[in-house]
């Protein structure tokens, strides 16, 4: 990576900043201690519980989300929206390594017919390499046998992928990928970060075109955000690694031929650091336009999530949301509602938050949702028609649902 030449004092608080990250997104005690967020070797035991699930609402109204058990994603159904649980049904037969740690957990998704859609990353015998894996199911029982999506087979990183439909129908899968690193190690060339890749399906996953590359520089180990834009495109939102080493957000829409337009910064807090926050963003397209995002960023000194409309190639009414240990925001859209929800550890417990606009962003009004005593996944915010819907899973209290209203 390129070197910045930063006061020792400013270097210090954004790794503080990045660091309480860390902790905030694990702790559930008082006493809880720092974690790392790499990876090790395939087959290395966890250091905390695996909780990292993601979850959607079907076609027929039903909630499903899917987790990791061993070496296996499983599909859950609830058809009360997350009070009771029906028996899980196993989307990979065969055994094999599974990611799902917070910004790396299994995705889903369902396409217009009601088929679900799973992905995930499958760690490989090399540190921090891996493959993303993809499997369907027509009844959301009986599942394909998974592919690798990318037709790149060397041993890298492709990892931290992310799962959407788009409003056109077609299935969008983007990962983080090291390929055109390598090759710039490989030539004895200097090269920010790693590069974003996506795959395009056409026929609701069952088959995808060859991979291309979205944008260079990209963050090695933040989450992708993919959104629909309000004609029915997709939009890639990622922390990006700006010159010398600016880790901020950028924006990019896909073309109906996948082809990625111009890159756009989203962000300007200018949080210039040599490692990974491990921090995503989220981001939603309200009718009219408007593009909702919330992120981590260290900005005056201090690491925060902010809330933000992006507007014209700049950042309006942006704000800091909670206090100064809230992490890993989420946010949606439903109409003119606007949905935001984080998680904030107070000392002793972690407090599951929110705001929600009724008019388009223009005011909002805070919630207190939820607490745990014990570790949690990265909340999320799902939407089931007109309405928002709040997802959070516990080590204590495991999957709990919250209507936004």
């Amino acid at each position: 990576m390129v070197s910045v030449a930063t006061p020792r004092s400013a270097t210090r608080r954004a790794m503080m900043a990045v660091l309480g990250a860390f902790v905030i997104a694990n702790a559930g005690a008082a006493d809880a201690q720092p974690v790392q967020h790499m990876h090790g070797t395939a087959g290395a035991k966890p250091a905390r519980p695996e909780l990292g699930t993601s979850a959607a609402f079907a076609p027929d109204d039903a909630l499903y989300a899917v987790t990791k058990d061993g070496q296996h994603v499983l599909l859950h159904r609830s058809a009360d929206e997350g009070r009771n649980w029906e028996a899980p049904v196993v989307v990979n037969a065969e055994p094999e390594q599974i990611s799902a740690d917070g910004e790396n957990r299994p995705k889903l998704a369902f396409d217009a017919d009601g088929a679900a859609l799973v992905s995930w990353t499958r760690p490989l015998a090399k540190r921090f390499t891996g493959e993303i894996r993809f499997a369907r199911a027509d009844d959301r029982r009986h599942f394909t046998a998974p592919i690798t999506v990318h037709r790149d087979r060397q041993e890298i990183t492709h990892r931290f992928e992310s799962l959407a439909v788009t409003g056109a129908g077609k299935v969008v899968l983007a990962w983080i990928d090291k390929r055109d690193l390598e090759l710039a190690q490989a030539a004895n060339r200097d090269y920010r970060g790693a590069a974003i890749y996506a795959a395009i399906s056409d026929d609701g996953g069952r088959s995808f075109r060859a991979e291309r590359k979205i944008a260079d520089h990209s963050c090695e180990c933040c989450r992708i955000a993919i959104t629909g834009d309000t004609d029915g495109l997709p939009l890639l939102m990622w922390r990006h690694v700006f010159e010398p080493n600016e880790r901020d957000h950028a924006v990019v829409k896909l073309g109906a031929d996948g082809a990625p337009g111009q890159v756009v910064r989203a962000t300007f807090d200018r949080w210039r650091i040599d490692a990974c926050p491990h921090h995503g963003p989220s981001l939603a397209v309200a009718p009219d336009g408007t593009r909702h995002a919330v992120w981590f960023n260290e900005k005056g000194g201090e690491g925060r999530v902010f809330y933000g409309r992006q507007k014209d190639g700049r950042v309006d009414r942006q704000r800091a949301l909670g206090g100064e240990r809230a992490a890993h925001a989420d946010i949606a859209t439903a109409g003119r509602r606007v949905a935001i929800v984080w998680k904030e550890f107070d000392g002793e417990r972690t407090l599951l938050r929110a705001e929600v606009s009724a008019d388009g962003g223009a005011t909002f009004n805070a919630r207190a949702l939820a607490g745990t005593g014990g570790a949690s996944d990265q909340p999320r915010v799902i939407r089931r028609g007109d309405a928002l819907f709040a997802f959070w899973r516990t080590e204590n209290e495991g999957m709990q649902g919250y209507w936004l209203e």
